[in-house]
């Protein structure tokens, strides 16, 4: 059996985020005293060192922050996956997460642009959202300028 370097291992404290990833939803942390979010899962918040914080639902919205385009990876799966697109996204919420950018080619790319989140075998990756595809473009009717 080939070693997988793609699948994270859940503990006792990150299972809550891995079982809902697993359902189809992703979670962040808030906390209680600052009220900032955060991710990746920690038992405390990073602002105020609070452990006054607890899981929330999060929106699935991001917008691209940046982006490498992989064409070589030896590890599996990512052989197989190349080229695929790590990137960094801002959730809605606030806080950044490194993913993967799925469904779109890596030239179609641009900082800033709606993402959402979708699942792959329980973990969350990004794909561009609604308003970030491009409309279908319409024949120019005799009120518009060509």
């Amino acid at each position: 059996m080939t070693a997988r370097f793609d699948v994270p291992e859940a503990d006792a404290f990150t299972r809550t985020y891995w079982d809902a990833a697993a359902e189809g939803r992703l979670l962040i942390r808030r906390c209680g005293a600052c009220g900032r979010a955060h991710h990746y899962p920690r038992e405390f918040c990073p602002y105020c060192w609070s452990e006054y914080v607890t899981w929330e639902p999060a929106s699935g919205r991001a917008a691209l922050y940046t982006w490498s385009v992989v064409h070589r990876n030896d590890l599996p799966p990512f052989g197989q996956r190349t080229p695929y697109v790590a990137a960094v996204v801002d959730l809605a919420e606030g806080p950044r997460m490194m993913t993967e950018v799925v469904g779109c080619e890596p030239g179609g790319l641009r900082a800033g642009m709606e993402l959402e989140v979708t699942f792959r075998d329980g973990t969350p990756v990004f794909r561009p959202g609604e308003a970030a595809l491009p409309a279908a473009k319409a024949p120019h009717g005799p009120s518009e300028r060509a």
